[in-house]
């Protein structure tokens, strides 16, 4: 689904970059195995070359044309021919494979038209055509290019310009005197989600919303376009979800319930994540004489795309005329889940997943993903058949609906709730994958055995492991002159040979209701940053021809993602102990914490030199009259915010991380020698950890988002907020609610603190 996915870096969030990470060596020795004894390590990385040797690209190459040979997006013959596809394959493997099946509300266009009125008409194409050298790209069964969950409509109003269409988008509008109320917004993509544009258009009174993709974003100004290039053609489409996702992802009729045969379901008026205003997206060449008809001021230098035209923000002196009408019935998506149970613990379960379902043939997105998973699920068939066992339980999964609204997944995950939150110590989750770098996401106590993996793989490029190889590209990207802070803070930590801290994350993939809303330790994982993919983002041309081209040619990296993957999956099913580093997530909590400190400070500064600008009628002198731009409103002052009692529990967890680390590292060179049953309650308590990090009660205004440390921002979208209920209050000025969720997540770091301290007493020594 789009994050937008391509994500280049191990760490690039300046949340993380300041981090003092314990030092741990490139290539370590089996010895040092986190969660492993010595013997058992290297037994470990023997099973783990013997993996390796099972990985064919032409494998993957031969599945990815095969499953993007057609349409598959939710509802299409293909997807579901797709699904037992996979499940023959899983069972011919060795695992115990079904498809299940879930009844999702999924609307698709009936009819979408628009059209210029005026003295120069305009009837746009919404139709992406052919291309020479795509052999799909002219098959049948394509959905018209559209966004899911917007509402239906059929309306005739003026034309405004809001840019991306982001708060501070319309908070300039409004120094402008320019207002949406009763307009159809038209926006291009970029600067935040897609599904805030038309969400926010419609909370200030527009009565429709375009979404167009600009040349600077993906077009012609960032490369040659497909077919000569990778990026977007003129008549390029992305298509996507627009549904309120921030409140909860899923079946917009069964928030918190699998969406099963007798579930209790909303009436479609009730469901909080559907749009009530018409929403289209439409290509570059649409866009154009839309834009031309506009009026008004010329748009401010930062609003202006690549188009060769004079951006004006409006309204148009001409009216639009937009009409969606949909199909609002419920369609079958298919889940392929395959298990194999763990020999001597299979009550604890690693769940690895990837979603199968395109917007048109997604051979990037999803498949690249997908046949990598595959391909580990092949690999572990061959290791199962020449006697290995997990310890674990090992559940495959390759999810259905992730486009519209990671569908199969949520209800997947709401549907088997409490036995995942009993069983399961460990999600792993992939989407696209490209050609160049690692990138890694999750929970930071999985950030040391994130980075022992990519020291052990080998990248194909350089035949250096990635990590190394991304150790070298933050070192470079540091290096430049222009570099930001932020770089300059990576550069060093690579330099230094610590461990490389994992991104936060957000939503946008099928992570989200394993992490977010269950409380399941979570890494996203996928290669990207060489790759010209984020062009032909969802529409019609992310076909095999495509991706043979611009994406992985030689499927190398598909091999790589299987191997980080798969060690990961393994190394976690056999471990002696799970291998989790608690020191990671308190060390990265209290870079969060000193950044909520930050953030209030750099806020209270800027409000105060806001008012003395107003007080002085500085905006007012500074104004252009041929140009009036009125002040900004005023911002509400900045009273003293209460962080002690997250300072106080931050400083308490590093204490407690701290005595963990010393009990674990004194066992691991006892060889954990300590009772089969207390080492049993040790596993299974460690694995239930990160759901110690959720409240029952949910973050303000979105219950079903419970995980106070990691939350997709009300107002970014897919884009992660750290210790959300603190800081997203102080950025909307909340100031109340700003003191209660501190307190709130202090009393969640503490239960999660507690549970530690049981840990490392059932770490002491048994004589």
């Amino acid at each position: 689904m789009n994050r937008t996915k391509v994500r280049v870096l191990l760490a690039m969030a300046s949340t993380l970059a300041t981090f003092t990470a314990a030092a741990t060596e490139p290539n370590a020795p089996a010895s040092d195995l986190l969660g492993f004894t010595p013997a058992h390590a290297a037994t470990q990385l023997g099973l783990e070359q013997r993996f390796d040797a099972q990985l064919d690209p032409a494998e993957l190459r031969e599945w990815l044309k095969r499953m993007a040979s057609a349409p598959n997006q939710v509802g299409s013959p293909h997807d579901k021919a797709n699904a037992e596809f996979m499940l023959e394959q899983f069972r011919a493997w060795g695992w115990d494979a079904h498809i299940e099946t879930f009844e999702v509300l999924y609307p698709t266009p009936k009819k979408v038209a628009l059209e210029l009125l005026g003295p120069q008409p305009f009837t746009a194409t919404l139709h992406e055509p052919p291309v020479a050298g795509d052999a799909t790209s002219a098959l049948p069964g394509v959905l018209p290019p559209y966004n899911v969950y917007g509402g239906d409509g059929d309306v005739t109003a003026p034309l405004v310009y809001v840019n991306y269409g982001m708060p501070d988008d319309y908070k300039e509008l409004a120094r402008l005197g320019i207002d949406v109320r009763g307009k159809i917004v038209i926006t291009r993509y970029g600067g935040g989600w897609r599904g805030l544009k038309p969400k926010l258009a419609q909370e200030h009174g527009a009565v429709g919303c375009l979404i167009y993709s600009d040349p600077h974003e993906d077009g012609y100004a960032r490369g040659d376009t497909w077919p000569e290039g990778g990026w977007r053609p003129a008549e390029g489409v992305q298509r996507g979800s627009v549904a309120d996702m921030q409140q909860y992802p899923g079946d917009p009729l069964t928030p918190g319930i699998g969406s099963t045969p007798g579930a209790k379901r909303l009436a479609i008026k009730d469901a909080k994540t559907l749009l009530k205003i018409p929403v289209l997206p439409i290509s570059p060449a649409d866009a154009t004489p839309l834009l031309k008809s506009l009026g008004g001021p010329v748009a401010p230098a930062t609003w202006r795309g690549a188009l060769p035209l004079t951006y004006h923000v409006g309204q148009s002196t001409a009216k639009a005329h937009l009409t969606v009408l949909s199909d609002w019935n419920r369609k079958p998506i298919y889940d392929v889940i395959a298990k194999i149970e763990g020999a001597s613990a299979p009550d604890q379960w690693i769940v690895r997943g990837n979603h199968h379902d395109g917007w048109v043939f997604g051979a990037w997105d999803p498949l690249a993903g997908n046949v990598a998973l595959m391909a580990e699920a092949k690999a572990i068939g061959a290791l199962l058949k020449q006697g290995w066992r997990p310890q674990r339980t090992l559940v495959y999964a390759s999810w259905d609906g992730e486009e519209p609204g990671l569908l199969g997944s949520t209800e997947w995950a709401e549907a088997h709730a409490k036995e995942l939150q009993a069983k399961a110590v460990l999600y792993v989750n992939s989407d696209t994958n490209g050609r160049g770098f690692l990138g890694a996401g999750g929970s930071h106590s999985l950030q040391h055995l994130v980075n022992q993996v990519a020291d052990g793989v080998t990248d194909p490029e350089t035949q250096v492991s990635v990590g190394e190889r991304l150790r070298a590209h933050l070192m470079i990207e540091g290096s430049d002159s222009k570099a930001k802070p932020e770089a300059k803070a990576n550069a060093k930590l690579a330099a230094d040979g610590g461990d490389l801290p994992i991104e936060a994350l957000g939503s946008g993939s099928d992570y989200s209701p394993f992490l977010e809303h269950l409380g399941i330790a979570s890494l996203d994982l996928g290669f990207g940053g060489e790759d010209d993919n984020g062009g032909i983002y969802h529409s019609r041309y992310d076909s095999f021809d495509h991706y043979l081209r611009f994406g992985d040619p030689t499927f190398e990296y598909g091999v790589a993602l299987a191997k980080v993957a798969g060690h990961i999956v393994l190394r976690t099913a056999d471990a002696d102990v799970l291998p989790l580093r608690f020191g990671d997530f308190s060390q990265t909590l209290d870079g969060y914490v000193g950044e909520l400190h930050k953030l209030i400070e750099k806020t209270r500064k800027a409000t105060a030199q806001q008012h003395q600008l107003l007080d002085a009628h500085a905006y007012a002198l500074d104004s252009d009259p041929t140009r009036p731009l009125l002040p900004p409103a005023r911002d509400s002052d900045v009273p003293a915010i209460e962080l002690a009692p997250l300072d106080r529990s931050a400083g308490q967890l590093e204490r407690s991380a701290q005595a963990f680390q010393t009990a674990y590292a004194r066992q691991a060179a006892r060889g954990f020698a300590l009772p089969a049953a207390r080492l049993r309650q040790l596993n299974r308590q460690m694995g239930r950890m990160e759901q110690l990090l959720t409240d029952a009660d949910g973050l303000p205004g979105r219950p079903w988002f419970k995980h106070f440390i990691y939350a997709p921002g009300m107002l970014t979208g897919y884009g992660v907020k750290t210790v959300p209920g603190v800081r997203e209050a102080i950025e909307a000025r909340r100031w109340d609610e700003a003191d209660r969720y501190a307190t709130i997540t202090a009393q969640v770091l503490d239960r999660y603190r507690a549970q530690l301290d049981q840990l490392t007493r059932l770490l002491a020594p048994s004589n």
